[in-house]
């Protein structure tokens, strides 16, 4: 069995500002620093055997604070990349309410298919190992909808340096 800490990235600049980032890098606040430091003396007694990250670098930021305790490197994949939001990119959030989604947002059946793909690394690679992943909150909710077996909505979406175990 392979233990799977996942972990959604400490707050962004773009966060506090409610602006899509989708897979843009991102900048922690001074308050997603803090967040992850917290996280990191945490999870400071618990052994890990690796540590990925989206490689975006709002993730990547956060999985090091965590990495620096636990003496490891921080492997990225884009599999753990937030949704493509495609022409949204960039957007005040509150005024996408009525705009008709463009065609080039990153499909549901996609992002999906990103998630599965994940996890069958994981298990793979890190077999029987406990892992810590950095995602994002959508991606990060495809992962937990694939292996609940549940739909999107279904799941609650992560708050800032969040963590959830999944044994997979």
């Amino acid at each position: 069995m392979t233990k799977l800490y996942l972990v959604r990235h400490g707050e962004t600049v773009d966060n506090v500002n409610c602006i899509i980032q989708g897979q843009t890098q991102g900048k922690l606040t001074a308050n997603g620093i803090k967040q992850a430091e917290m996280l990191a003396v945490e999870l400071a007694g618990i052994h890990l055997d690796a540590i990925v990250a989206s490689d975006l670098a709002r993730a990547v930021d956060t999985a090091e604070v965590i990495a620096i305790r636990h003496s490891l490197d921080v492997e990225t994949t884009a599999m753990l990349r937030e949704r493509d939001w495609g022409g949204f990119t960039g957007r005040y959030i509150p005024d996408l309410e009525h705009e008709v989604w463009p065609d080039d947002i990153e499909t549901l059946d996609n992002l999906l298919k990103r998630a599965s793909e994940f996890i069958e690394w994981i298990k793979e690679k890190h077999h029987g190992e406990t892992v810590l992943a950095v995602g994002h909150g959508i991606i990060n909710k495809a992962i937990q909808a694939v292996y609940l077996g549940k739909k999107m909505n279904e799941v609650q979406r992560m708050q800032n340096a969040e963590v959830r175990i999944l044994e997979l």
